[in-house]
């Protein structure tokens, strides 16, 4: 008797994916529109991207953002990894596991809290609210995941290969630059990248650091849905903004692909 195989898992996938996505798509071709309104197709036009390239407040957004994500992507991949190696070395005592738990507690705590902690924070010890304090607080929150992600990276690595190295006469710097590095690279660059992500797309805590000067594009956007202020620049905003995470996504498969790819060439010649 032949079996039928059931549809239902095929059915649920398309059905989630279309929950996910779909939005997206809409958002995306809605930024085309030539209406003022989304319900309505006026035409193919490019305005609204011309109009959010005119538009002086979204620039600022920008160059903050970027300035904020760029900054605390090189402090907390910097300082993550060093973290990762440390607690992946020295894991055995009650100050390492304790230190654990301090680096994970980030990644459970409610970010309203968080914000509201730093807002505090900050407000107690007097210093007003510019890029260093955005900066600080958004490293507070990414540092974390490239703890994590390093640390996922770390527990395939044979500590073995660094004493075989030290072994055949290398310095520990040499073991870290060529021995050490290249195996980490790959988790080091999703660290980062993930890192960059989280704060480029951060709200809550921008919403409560944030000083004058130091609007981001998520506080941008919320102030601009709230208001009902060009709406379809925010549809421009949005695509561009998916745009480039694809675009960093791509960029980090293809850089990974080539240092694998450069591995299994050195050990083919070996």
């Amino acid at each position: 008797m032949k079996m039928t195989r059931s549809r239902i898992p095929l059915i649920t996938t398309i059905l989630v994916l279309l929950f996910f996505y779909l939005p997206i798509v809409v958002l995306v071709i809605n930024s085309f529109n030539d209406s003022a309104h989304g319900s309505v197709w006026d035409g193919f036009t490019w305005r609204w991207y011309r109009a959010l390239w005119e538009d002086e407040n979204t620039k600022r957004a920008l160059v903050n953002t970027l300035l904020v994500g760029f900054a605390s992507m090189t402090i907390s991949t910097v300082l993550g990894s060093l973290g990762a190696w440390a607690l992946h070395r020295y894991n055995n005592s009650l100050l390492q596991r304790t230190h654990t738990g301090v680096v994970w507690f980030p990644l459970m705590l409610p970010e309203i809290l968080m914000g509201v902690s730093l807002l505090l924070f900050f407000g107690a010890m007097g210093s007003g609210f510019g890029p260093q304090v955005m900066i600080f607080a958004h490293t507070t929150f990414c540092l974390s995941y490239v703890v994590m992600v390093v640390s996922a990276r770390l527990q395939d690595f044979d500590d073995a290969l660094l004493e075989a190295a030290q072994d055949l006469g290398a310095t520990w710097w040499q073991t870290t630059w060529k021995v050490l590095l290249p195996n980490l690279a790959p988790g080091i660059m999703a660290g980062a990248l993930l890192a960059f992500t989280l704060s480029v797309d951060d709200f809550v805590i921008s919403f409560f650091v944030k000083g004058p000067g130091m609007t981001t594009l998520p506080v941008l956007v919320e102030g601009m849905i709230k208001k009902s202020r060009t709406p379809k620049i925010i549809n421009s905003l949005s695509t561009l903004m998916i745009l480039a995470t694809f675009l960093l996504l791509i960029s980090s498969q293809i850089l990974s692909g080539n240092i694998f790819a450069n591995k299994r060439a050195k050990k083919g010649k070996v």
